[in-house]
């Protein structure tokens, strides 16, 4: 005995779906939305005392270290 799908019954979504999701949360607002939400987050971050501002000398330090590590030589995982 062979069953088919009633016509109300919904159709199997398909494996892949690349290119058909839609747009939700920060994605579907504006730029002007999106950064207004994230300004408040990080005022509210500040008052509450967990906030952190770089001073120019940590700054410095920073960038000096990410640096330093970007210009290191890669690992041969051959040799190892």
């Amino acid at each position: 005995m062979k069953t088919t799908a009633t016509p109300d019954a919904p159709a199997p979504r398909p494996a892949n779906r690349t290119g058909t999701k839609s747009r939700r949360g920060f994605a579907a607002m504006s730029p002007e939305t999106q950064r207004r939400i994230a300004s408040e987050g990080g005022k509210a971050s500040h008052a509450s005392g967990r906030g952190h501002r770089f001073t120019a000398e940590e700054a410095r330090d920073a960038g000096r270290k990410g640096g330093l590590v970007s210009r290191r030589p890669a690992r041969n995982a051959a040799a190892a």
